[in-house]
């Protein structure tokens, strides 16, 4: 299912900023459709110099996030900043959000009853499930998995050898979402235009495996009210960009 990767990567001190940065406010994010194959996706920087950038959290364990999408799938990129990222969890469908990770949530038919969530650790590790709501009741289905996703992860240092943080990114195909209840009420691939809804998140334990449950830094995009990331009434737009007659806008 998973393609494990792992690399080093050296950081210049100089950082591009574009006016595709959008801020935390922004209702909703634009991908942007792109033309690469999921290997030049993964192996490359230039295919994602055009994806809309969001960013959140405090300074010190800043998380970026870009999405593009083709007729293929999905592709996610995660950016996060961290001196010191740790994990002990190696398996796949792991708990490691008792760890570090990064993680989306993908609400294809705007219900906030069922939605994909995925997961990244440092060491490459994917954990995968569909979320259910009952009223207010939660499950979480851990025997989904969002078949084909591939996944790297990548470690960023900078020229001095000192750790600036790491890179997770993933491509998530389109059939993969099928078995998703979801599913049922959206076309794939989605049509341009078509609006999602979804929140992105990183989860950062300094105190690392000695005392994991120390000042742990818990960073929403979409900031929720509560002390859970399962909100959907704060998820945001997903749009794919692209020409079509549906309206640009997707009412409630």
């Amino acid at each position: 299912m998973l393609k494990i990767t792992r690399g080093v990567y050296v950081l210049c001190f100089v950082c591009f900023m574009s006016d595709n940065h959008m801020q935390s406010q922004d209702v909703e994010y634009v991908v942007v459709r792109t033309d690469a194959s999921p290997q030049e996706v993964v192996d490359n920087e230039s295919p994602w110099w055009e994806a809309r950038r969001i960013k959140w959290g405090p300074a010190a364990y800043e998380t970026e996030f870009r999405a593009l999408w083709s007729d293929l799938g999905l592709y996610v990129r995660f950016e996060s900043t961290d001196p010191n990222p740790w994990f002990t969890m190696t398996e796949h469908d792991d708990p490691i959000w008792n760890e570090e990770v990064v993680e989306i949530f993908i609400d294809l038919d705007r219900s906030g009853t069922n939605y994909a969530e995925i997961e990244i650790n440092p060491a490459n590790v994917v954990t995968d499930l569909s979320i259910m709501w009952e009223g207010d009741d939660r499950e979480g289905d851990l025997s989904w998995n969002l078949e084909g996703l591939e996944s790297h992860v990548r470690l960023n240092r900078y020229r001095d050898g000192s750790t600036a943080g790491w890179t997770a990114v993933a491509f998530l195909p389109w059939p993969g979402f099928a078995s998703l209840p979801s599913a049922t009420a959206t076309t794939l691939p989605p049509a341009a235009g078509t609006h999602w809804r979804f929140n992105v998140f990183r989860i950062k334990r300094p105190w690392g495996e000695s005392d994991p449950a120390r000042d742990v830094v818990f960073s929403a995009w979409s900031p929720v009210t509560g002390e859970s990331f399962h909100e959907p009434t704060v998820f945001r737009e997903l749009v794919f960009e692209g020409n079509s007659e549906l309206p640009s806008k997707v009412p409630d």
